[in-house]
């Protein structure tokens, strides 16, 4: 047996009241269908009362899932004040209409957060057990589900027997979940039994008594103020009574923001049918649509951490050379769940730390050779290139290094010379083929440029130039001359590019021409 563990996703409610985080409407009503695609229980998809906007927000995600007949129930948040009751009724109509609209009220029960809440309301708390009996009986009479959140739940201190009589009231009026949130994210499994876990389980025996013919669900909201959220969010559900959690999706929220749902949902589903659990637990999420949903925030709401767990960018990638040569044979050598079942690949980046295997896949995946026995010298080239991007580079980057290896010409600097007898006598420093330095003397009217095309055709043959043209790049004496080349291989009829420039029109057009014959060398002799 495996009991489910429904999932409500507030980042559209408590997301959007971290400071930044509000996104457009159109993302508002966007963001709801990936949530049903992720096939979420519970979508908290605003405040109706706080603005025109909101209301409208939520009134438009009720009537599309109604449309769709979603499964997804639609919920609000309101104050425990009569005119937010109706507002949120009526925001929330279109779901009612096919039993999917819930509403979610709250009190505050932290004697710290009610006076600053509540003001003189704080004093009288019978009125406050009356009012939430009062507004709840009106929403359930209305046909909503109805949620009930004690707010600062987990800093009760000395309000257990108050906070007890709140939620007694709430029960009694037709409410069928009660959250108990950590507020202000400051709970501890090591505060005993203080701990709001065990709070929640004391409350649950109380309840369970109370109403032994009602099934109450008992719910968890926590903030990662300390960096704790997930793991008081888990123990509310393996050790607890927890059968409902809410967070966001990111992780996002007010301060330092809520549990985040894609990390909840991902260790539920590793570790919730364990053999040693007395009670097995599950969710109904799609897991197929969590990178894209979690996309959609990064994008659109609040920047993610590159190594945030579970869909951040670090998560599925890998640069360490013993790390890829074992991930290249097993997938899930260093991965804890395959990254395609969330609808992310295992993707690597080449740094000072990746190995030759690496480099020869990139370069293999690209279409280039790259041979067993060459490999560790090409990858040490490619370091070398990039000698000083200690953070890795990518694939295009690496591409670029490895055609610059291959190149059969590699100027270190050139000059030319033209005698009276016009003869022309060009020389190169650096690689030339299988040469360190060549001097080419040509016979007749051609330029520095014919003397290399015949240099160049010793090695490389059926090298033709079909297009040359060269221009000044400004309007004065001293502008640099661009010039672009297009060679073309005898009868193959493949064309290649080049484009220089230099202050000398000589030399750029012979860069060009040395681009080009460089382009084409690569292409001819090591294309897979």
């Amino acid at each position: 047996m495996s009991r489910k563990i429904y999932i409500l996703d507030t980042t559209l409610r408590d997301g959007q009241q971290s400071p930044g985080a509000g996104m457009s409407f159109e993302n508002n009503i966007h963001y709801a269908q990936l949530a049903h695609n992720l096939n979420i229980d519970i979508l908290e998809a605003g405040f109706p009362s706080a603005s025109n906007t909101d209301f409208t927000i939520v009134n438009k995600i009720a009537q599309d899932m109604a449309a769709v007949k979603s499964p997804m129930k639609i919920s609000g948040l309101c104050q425990l004040r009569e005119d937010q009751v109706h507002r949120t009724m009526e925001a929330l109509a279109p779901s009612l209409s096919i039993g999917r609209g819930r509403i979610h009220i709250y009190v505050p029960v932290d004697p710290e957060l009610m006076p600053a809440s509540l003001g003189k309301l704080a004093e009288n708390k019978s009125l406050i057990v009356e009012t939430v009996y009062k507004l709840i009986k009106i929403m359930a009479d209305g046909g909503y589900e109805i949620e009930f959140s004690p707010e600062g739940y987990s800093r009760q201190r000395d309000n257990f027997e108050f906070t007890t009589e709140v939620i007694r009231a709430a029960l009694s009026a037709g409410a069928s979940v009660i959250n108990c949130p950590d507020t202000i994210g400051g709970a501890s499994r090591y505060e005993g039994e203080n701990y709001f876990v065990n709070k929640i389980k004391r409350h649950a025996t109380v309840f369970k008594a109370e109403f032994p013919d009602r099934d109450i669900i008992w719910s968890a909201h926590c903030h990662n103020d300390f960096g704790t959220a997930l793991d008081n969010t888990l123990t509310a559900v393996f050790e607890g009574v927890v059968q409902q959690i809410e967070g966001c999706i990111n992780g996002v929220g007010e301060r330092a923001g809520n549990v985040a749902l894609e990390q909840c949902i991902m260790n539920i589903r590793h570790f919730g049918q364990l053999e040693h659990l007395p009670v097995k637990v599950h969710t109904d999420a799609n897991i197929n649509y969590l990178k894209e949903i979690s996309d959609f925030i990064a994008a659109h709401m609040l920047s993610r951490q590159p190594h945030s767990p579970i869909t951040g960018i670090n998560s599925a990638s890998h640069t360490s050379g013993g790390h890829i040569n074992a991930i290249l044979k097993n997938p899930l050598a260093y991965q804890p769940f395959d990254p395609r079942d969330i609808g992310s690949e295992i993707s690597f980046v080449f740094g000072p730390l990746s190995g030759s295997n690496h480099a020869q896949q990139v370069i293999h995946k690209h279409g280039y050779v790259c041979n067993d026995i060459e490999k560790v010298a090409v990858t040490q080239a490619i370091k070398d290139f990039y000698a000083d991007r200690r953070k890795g580079i990518t694939d295009e980057e690496l591409i670029k290094a490895y055609k610059i290896y291959r190149h059969p010409i590699r100027i270190d600097d050139l000059s030319y010379s033209k005698s009276a007898n016009t003869a022309t006598i060009l020389t190169i420093n650096g690689k030339f083929f299988d040469q360190d330095r060549v001097s080419v003397e040509y016979q007749g009217r051609g330029s520095a440029l014919s003397a290399l095309n015949e240099a160049v055709t010793s090695y490389f043959a059926d090298v033709v130039v079909e297009d040359y043209n060269s221009r000044s790049q400004g309007n004065s004496i001293d502008s640099f001359c661009e010039s672009q080349i297009v060679i073309m291989l005898g009868n193959k009829q493949q064309r290649f590019y080049g484009t220089a420039a230099d202050q000398d029109i000589e030399i750029s057009a012979i860069r060009a021409f040395i681009t080009a014959v460089n382009n084409a060398y690569v292409e001819t002799n090591f294309r897979l």
